[in-house]
């Protein structure tokens, strides 16, 4: 049994943005030399989330307005309020909202990998969505299998 783990950056440029990384998680699959076993992908961020769907642009803009909708920017977030915060160090980002939007999603996705190709169809993509952006992230592709 293999255990390969490969670390990758994306960047994202606007607040909340899908990023396509399915082939990057392809490319890690092929590196490691397994076959048979699976794949987890993980996001070691509290404002970040590793989800599978499909990459249709007008459906990424039915994602974008459900989770505004379900975790608007303008509400209040108790996690906003730095002044009150004294036990902890901020980076001055009144992001409340992104933490929640995260929490709904998740930070990772396992995917069954058979005869050396991840267990998806067509029309499914991995996606790291950043809900904190606009900065520079890692992601951790851990391999596992025979």
């Amino acid at each position: 049994m293999k255990n390969i783990v490969k670390e990758i950056t994306v960047e994202s440029t606007t607040q909340i943005e899908f990023i396509d990384i399915t082939s990057e998680v392809v490319t890690a699959i092929e590196s490691s030399g397994i076959r048979d076993g699976s794949v987890l992908v993980y996001a070691p961020h509290t404002t970040m989330s590793i989800s599978i769907n499909h990459a249709e642009s007008m459906l990424m803009q039915d994602f974008m307005r459900m989770l505004y909708r379900i975790v608007p920017v303008d509400d209040q977030y108790s996690h906003d309020l730095f002044e009150l915060r004294r036990d902890h160090k901020s980076d001055g980002r009144s992001n409340g909202h992104s933490h929640c939007k995260a929490l709904l999603l998740g930070t990772s996705e396992t995917i069954p990998i058979v005869k050396g190709k991840m267990i998806l169809t067509e029309l499914q993509s991995i996606f790291a969505v950043d809900f904190d952006g606009a900065r520079e992230r890692n992601i951790f592709i851990q391999t596992t299998g025979k």
